[in-house]
C-alpha cells in the first residue's frame, strides 16, 4: 500500500488558500476602483460641464 505524502497534500491545501486569497484581494481592489472611478469624476463632469455650458 502507497505512503500518504502529507507534505504534498499540506502544499496544496497552502497554494490553494493562497490562490483564494489573492481572487479576494483583486476582487476587492475591483470593487474599491470602480467605486472610485464612478465618485471621482462625477464632480469634475459637472463642474466641467457647467462651465463649458456657460462660456
Amino acid at each position: 500500500m502507497a505512503k500518504p505524502n502529507y507534505a504534498f497534500e499540506k502544499r496544496q491545501k497552502e497554494i490553494a488558500k493562497k490562490k483564494k486569497k489573492e481572487e479576494k484581494r483583486l476582487q476587492k481592489l475591483g470593487a474599491g476602483d470602480t467605486q472610485s472611478q464612478d465618485a471621482q469624476p462625477t464632480p469634475g463632469r459637472t463642474d466641467k460641464a457647467a462651465t463649458t455650458s456657460n462660456t
